[in-house]
């Protein structure tokens, strides 16, 4: 960031947010021309503070900073969309919440990548809509998508076309799957392999549609809820592999999730 002025402004959403001594509070925003951003609020927590409203997490905001030997400093910042209704809905600040530590871990500082910024603001967008408008699509096929298209445009896109080892073209039939390589392996070097496991040909049809479409083509998508939940099963365990560590927000889910089923 050598590049910028003493002064800079830049929109952002907010990732987290920590406490920083007797009123301050830390920032972790994720840009679309400066990756991820680390600033200070200062005198955020008192009560008279007017950014205090501007600086809710998930929220799209504008600001300006200034630079600084620690962190940078937040001097004025107003709300572009806060995503009032995302927020009355606890499913879905946990899935805000997983998006977040998802981008949080794959966003580096300094490195601008528009793609990934309008599929950040498309997944808040689509929450907030469906929070407004219940059954409006499936929320688990809006993450699958929003998964897929991560790994792809953070470099990682996962090979669901081609043989990983052979490049042949993949045909209609059992295939084998490799978490570890990220992709798929024909029949001929899959059978022997003891490092993959078989995907049948309508799991990975739904995969290839969620890769190479766009979500307004993709939304209307009706998917069996096993079918779901192995896709689900497969591109976490791809985000695991490429990021090596467990993600927090996840155990936040899968305890709605049992808390939801034990009182149904």
């Amino acid at each position: 960031m050598s590049n910028r002025q003493r002064t800079y402004r830049t929109q952002a959403v907010i990732l987290r947010r920590r406490d920083q001594g007797e009123a301050d509070r830390v920032l972790t925003l994720f840009t679309p021309g400066d990756g991820k951003l680390q600033l200070i609020a200062k005198g955020i927590r008192k009560t008279t503070s007017r950014k205090a409203g501007h600086v809710e997490l998930f929220a799209h905001i504008s600001l300006m900073a200034a630079k600084a030997r620690t962190w940078d400093i937040l001097t004025e910042v107003t709300t572009v969309e806060s995503f009032r209704h995302l927020r009355n809905n606890l499913e879905h600040i946990g899935r805000a919440a997983y998006a977040a530590e998802l981008i949080d871990c794959f966003a580096e500082e300094d490195d601008e990548n528009q793609p990934l910024w309008d599929l950040l603001l498309l997944l808040l967008r689509e929450l907030d809509r469906h929070a407004q408008e219940e059954d409006a699509f499936d929320i688990n096929l809006l993450m699958r998508w929003f998964e897929v298209h991560l790994l792809g445009v953070t470099g990682f896109q996962p090979q669901f076309y081609r043989c990983i080892g052979s490049g042949d073209e993949l045909q209609a039939e059992t295939n084998y799957l490799s978490i570890a390589e990220g992709g798929v392996f024909g029949p001929k070097m899959g059978h022997a392999r003891e490092d993959v496991e078989p995907i049948q040909p309508e799991i990975l049809k739904i995969l290839r549609y969620l890769q190479r479409s766009c979500w307004q083509e993709v939304q209307t998508l009706k998917v069996k809820t096993a079918t779901m939940n192995r896709i689900e099963n497969i591109l976490y365990r791809m985000l695991l592999n490429v990021l090596e560590r467990q993600l927090k927000s996840v155990n936040f889910l899968r305890k709605l999730k049992q808390s939801q089923h034990a009182h149904s």
